[in-house]
């Protein structure tokens, strides 16, 4: 048996017509995550599911063994700056050049992190281990602070860290936050000299190269370093975050043909200045589909990094409200809408702020603010971008078939 389990995620979106859609997403146990992907078109007019992966092994009672470098060297020509087939040698060795100065800068701050003890699991029992990466970019006093994908620490109850110099370190979890899956780390730094350095992510520019640096598969602890473009600089995906299939929320991310594997969550997307512009977190893994590695841009993860170093979380606001898309409910003439009425949200059942301002069992919410709202998602989106915990909130909903709106006051959303 392999020591990483196939970590591949079903695409296929939720068509069920039962009731699922949570504005209050319970938290996932562990690192499994749902990406409900795209439909592609493939020969003969049939289509491809693709399948999303994150980039974390996990395997039994197993540890990470120490291995030789496993780095891929840069072939000439295969980025940005790169000649034509017959034309400048020198321009590809420049190139080439400047990838080995930008890994030479970046992958001694790339560490290995080892969870074990998963939560739950009783002591002197020899459980699952999880593999992934992190980056180390701040000296706080005597410690050093790690970034790396929740999906990484999730779920275990000791990690560890080990350094590209092969020392094993303990790491403090000092917050993590599912929705961007993002997790900050703290070990003791003495012994490490260099940090990374953030880069400018909104500066990317699609073809421009990139660099992947990681410890995939557990082959040791040097890094293994790929070399790619940036195949689009700011990509939308859709995110399941639960285990329903149902869209839960969206990710921006960089998409990247840098060959990258399990292992290489939470590991450095890097310019050619050895900036991370990135932290590598999931692929697309299909039979066919190649080069589609997806990163957390570094702009966005930075305001995110330093809310979990300061309140070990990301507090958001919620309303309370178990929902359904209306325009995904067959049936709605229960719900004696006018005609005019097409889109909206179904309220299934109403808990704390929303049952405390009176909201029921098949309300449709159709604004937040005076503002259309078409899906849960949308609600959602609305909430955590332009609300705070205790902010008032207007909702307008049918009762009925007759219009009324309400104000409720949000509260904070609980871990469960």
């Amino acid at each position: 048996m392999s020591l990483f389990d196939d970590d591949f995620y079903s695409t296929k979106v939720s068509r069920r017509t039962e009731w699922s859609a949570r504005e209050d997403m319970p938290p996932v146990q562990g690192f499994r995550k749902q990406v409900p992907g795209w439909l592609l078109p493939a020969l003969g007019g049939a289509a491809v599911m693709l399948g999303f992966v994150w980039l974390f092994g996990v395997g039994g009672a197993h540890e990470a063994r120490p291995a030789t470098l496993a780095a891929s060297s840069a072939a000439a020509g295969a980025g940005s700056g790169s000649g034509a087939a017959g034309g400048m040698p020198d321009a590809q060795q420049m190139n080439s050049d400047s990838v080995v100065r930008a890994a030479e800068r970046v992958w001694p701050t790339v560490i290995s992190i080892i969870g074990s003890k998963r939560e739950g699991e009783k002591e002197n029992v020899r459980g699952s281990v999880g593999l992934g990466s992190g980056v180390m970019f701040q000296q706080a006093g005597d410690k050093i602070r790690i970034v790396t994908n929740n999906h990484v620490v999730e779920g275990f109850a000791q990690l560890d860290v080990v350094t590209t110099t092969g020392e094993r370190k303990k790491a403090t979890l000092l917050g993590r936050d599912q929705m961007t899956d993002l997790a900050v780390l703290e070990i003791d730094g003495s012994g490490i000299k260099l940090l990374a350095e953030f880069g400018d992510s909104d500066a990317l520019k699609a073809g421009e190269t990139a660099i992947a640096v990681g410890n995939p598969l557990g082959l040791g602890s040097a890094p293994t370093i790929t070399k790619g473009i940036i195949s689009w600089p700011k990509r939308t995906i859709p995110v399941a975050l639960g285990t329903q299939g149902d869209y839960d929320w969206e990710m921006e991310v960089i998409q990247t043909d840098a060959a990258i594997n399990q292992g290489n969550s939470g590991g450095a997307l890097v310019n050619l200045q050895g900036k991370v512009v990135g932290i590598n977190t999931l692929k697309v893994a299909d039979m066919g589909v190649e080069g589609l590695g997806f990163a957390i841009p570094i702009n966005s993860a930075k305001q995110i990094i330093d809310t979990l170093i300061t309140e070990h979380k990301i507090k958001r606001p919620y309303l309370g409200v178990v929902t359904q898309d209306l325009q995904a409910f067959a049936g709605t003439e229960v719900l004696k809408l006018p005609s005019s009425v097409k889109t909206g949200i179904i309220v299934i059942d109403a808990t704390g702020p929303a049952k405390d301002a009176g909201l029921k069992t098949n309300d449709v919410i159709v604004e937040l603010d005076g503002k259309p709202v078409n899906s849960t998602m949308e609600l959602r989106k609305y909430i955590y971008s332009q609300k705070k915990v205790g902010d008032k909130i207007n909702v307008t909903y049918y009762r009925a078939g007759k219009k009324a709106t309400v104000t409720l006051t949000t509260a904070e959303l609980k871990d469960r």
